[in-house]
């Protein structure tokens, strides 16, 4: 027996038929997905959810279109077409509210799930539901929302068909023999598939879905989304349109003191981001304490549409049109703010109702017009900023995204993609990074996650490299261990047990042999076993090999594969010799996370330029 300093190994280890069989269980892969195989097999699953995603956006919006022919031209058309004054009458007061009754009656007779604008409910199902979605909502989600929005409600078509792409990719891997990881990821890439073929925008659409749905950055993820927005994005070239979905005038090169402004435009649409969500979770609230069913909100909420839309048609509907004119500078003056106004008072009580339909149209909408409105007004009181109108709305217009929803990366990128103006994303980077400042500092929750944080889930969507991967076993596991030897037989160690002090025996040992090789463990079940004969040696009381770590392993590694062979400590040993280095606990794995606090809280005194460093120096 070897009198050192033990940091014991605890029961429970796993029957393992040889030494090599441990320590291949800590080379192979955590996990099924990681797998090359299996990385190849999921992207190929993929690239068919894009399809289908590219298909489903093409049918959303074309049976838009059908239902908003059919009850404000009364004609039979997939063509989709603005809701102009001309069309617009008396029966514009009731059309939302009838079509507001089938969504309610399909919310309560069908699935509540569909309630909402759709992306606050599929990350609800990635966090907490393995990232299943019953297969109804597939076919409910797209069919409420095309009928709120078909019968004016002034919702975009985007988060139903980012909700409809999540719910084809949860159900193919519902359908499979995937994990709970890979079904995950199938959801985001049908989600990006839906973003993508909605506005031809695929990096954005990935970069949403890592912000929003994945919360990480890793290969097994980010290759199948980003095939399955291709796909999607190729899809709808096929189907629905190529180029640019928002056409603006070139963009020039922003002067510095035009910089300036963006800034000041983005800091202020910020402000108007937390406004906006503020105001809409206030509205849900009011709706909340109705005293009547919730399947008749929708239809009181649908009647501030009809009333809104009845003096002003351009806030019913999807209104991308609306976004081109502002971004265009064609729509400016007392025309634009009354856009704005009553676009946010019509959308904002119909979504805070609980309908079906999405948020990324209206907030563009909003956010353009503002910035629009700032710009024009900066444009007018300072010629020589040169500050550009369509310049500001189109900061305008990713900053609200960016501070409502906390997807900054995706918000500049998308409005890049969008627009295809690559001068514009100097402006972008400043004014949405300054939206997202203000936002993160006067709201904790988004616009997205303010739903789940109310119903008490923790939502931490900021994602980091992990600590542990960072740090090796051999810079915190204790090298002072109490072994026993292989050579020793049974009745020896048992009477070294008997001389212990009580409180501090462990139960179970590490067993080496004279070159200090790893033989195995045994427990003190095993020791004190009246069929173990005394005479017996230790080697041959050993029935498990040890589940080892190595020197060179993280401790990511380590953790994951004390919890594979359910034990609290691991033997640490050479990878070519087997040797005995050492011994991993579950206290030294918690005591390296002190390192990251201090990284994280405690302040380095800084440089002393002209103090102590300076006359060490002389």
């Amino acid at each position: 027996m070897r009198e050192e300093t033990f940091a014991g190994i605890g029961d429970g280890l796993p029957i393992a038929p040889s030494m090599d069989a441990a320590v291949a269980s800590l080379d192979a892969p955590a996990e099924q997905g990681a797998s090359p195989h299996r990385l190849v097999t999921i992207a190929l699953l993929a690239v068919l959810i894009g399809i289908g995603g590219g298909v489903i956006a093409k049918v959303l919006l074309a049976l838009i279109a059908l239902i908003t022919n059919l009850v404000f031209y009364h004609r039979v058309s997939a063509v989709m077409v603005p809701i102009v004054p001309g069309v617009v009458h008396a029966s514009v007061l009731v059309i939302p509210v009838l079509g507001a009754l089938v969504v309610g009656v399909m919310a309560r007779y069908g699935s509540p799930a569909i309630r909402g604008h759709g992306i606050p409910e599929v990350m609800e199902k990635v966090l907490y539901g393995q990232s299943r979605i019953p297969p109804r909502l597939m076919f409910l989600k797209p069919l409420s929302a095309a009928v709120a929005i078909g019968t004016g409600g002034p919702f975009g078509a985007e988060g139903p068909i980012i909700a409809t792409g999540g719910a084809m990719g949860s159900i193919v891997g519902q359908a499979l023999r995937v994990t709970a990881d890979e079904r995950k990821t199938l959801l985001a890439a049908g989600a990006a598939a839906g973003m993508a073929a909605t506005f031809g925008t695929p990096v954005s659409a990935v970069l949403l879905a890592i912000e929003l749905l994945l919360f990480e950055y890793r290969a097994r993820s980010i290759i199948p989304v980003a095939l399955a927005a291709s796909a999607a994005t190729a899809m709808r070239m096929l189907l629905i349109a190529s180029g640019p979905v928002f056409v603006m005038p070139t963009i020039g090169e922003p002067s510095w003191e035009a910089l300036v402004t963006y800034v000041g435009i983005g800091a202020a649409v910020g402000l108007a981001a937390v406004g906006i969500t503020r105001a809409v979770y206030a509205i849900e609230d009011a709706f909340d304490r109705l005293p009547v069913h919730w399947m008749w909100w929708p239809a009181l909420g649908a009647v501030a549409v009809g009333v809104v839309g009845y003096f002003e048609p351009r806030v019913l509907g999807v209104g991308y049109e609306h976004i081109e004119e502002i971004l265009s500078g064609n729509l400016l003056g007392w025309s634009l703010l009354a856009l704005i106004v009553l676009k946010f008072a019509a959308w904002s009580v119909y979504l805070g109702s609980g309908t079906s339909g999405g948020t990324l149209a209206p907030l563009f909408i909003i956010g353009g017009g503002l910035g629009a409105a700032l710009g024009s007004a900066a444009a007018s009181l300072a010629p020589g900023l040169g500050v550009s109108v369509p310049v500001a709305g189109l900061v305008g217009m990713a900053a609200v995204f960016a501070g409502a929803s906390h997807a900054l990366l995706a918000s500049i990128v998308f409005a890049f993609e969008a627009t295809r103006q690559p001068l514009g994303l100097l402006p972008l980077l400043a004014g949405c990074s300054t939206a997202y400042l203000i936002s993160v500092l006067l709201m904790r929750t988004s616009i997205m996650t303010e739903k789940l944080a109310r119903r008490g889930a923790v939502i931490r969507p900021e994602y980091a490299m992990d600590f542990l991967a960072q740090v090796v076993v051999r810079e915190v596991m204790s090298t002072g261990v109490v072994t026993l030897s292989a050579d020793a037989t049974a009745g020896e160690t048992r009477d070294w047990l008997a001389t212990r002090a009580p409180g501090t025996s462990h139960q179970g040992f590490p067993v080496v042999d004279a070159s200090g090789a790893l033989v195995g463990v045994v427990t003190r079940r095993d020791l004190l076993d009246p069929d173990v004969s005394s005479a017996a040696l230790i080697r041959e009381v050993v029935r498990r090999p040890a589940a080892v770590v190595y020197p060179d392993s993280t401790l990511r590694d380590a953790a994951d594969h004390m919890v594979g062979a359910g034990v609290g400590r691991l033997p640490v040993v050479e990878r070519e010799s087997g040797r005995m280095v050492g011994i991993l606990s579950r206290s030294d794995l918690l005591s390296v996370h002190a390192r990251r606090l201090r990284a994280s809280s405690q302040r380095d005194p800084g440089l002393a330029l002209f103090g102590r460093e300076r006359r060490g120096a002389a």
